[in-house]
């Protein structure tokens, strides 16, 4: 085996290794969303920190993209 296709192997296994430790994308929205809920109905509100400004932006992201689907999660035409 040369060189360059071990250093292509380790660089494909790095990659393949980073891609399964981040939460699925679904995942995430459900954590942003408990995130947001468990802020917004505190006795305390406090101001917004970067986590859950980022949390806001990807719900908005997640609110846009589901209202231009014309399928739902299981690929169902939407009625």
């Amino acid at each position: 085996m040369s060189i360059s296709s071990l250093r292509a192997l380790v660089i494909v296994a790095l990659l393949a290794a980073s891609f399964t430790a981040q939460a699925g994308e679904r995942d995430q929205l459900n954590a942003c969303q408990t995130l947001v809920d468990r802020t917004t109905h505190s006795q305390n509100p406090e101001p917004d920190t970067p986590e859950i400004a980022r949390c806001r932006q990807i719900i908005k992201e997640w609110t846009l993209r589901d209202s231009r689907m014309s399928v739902d999660e299981k690929g169902q035409p939407l009625r």
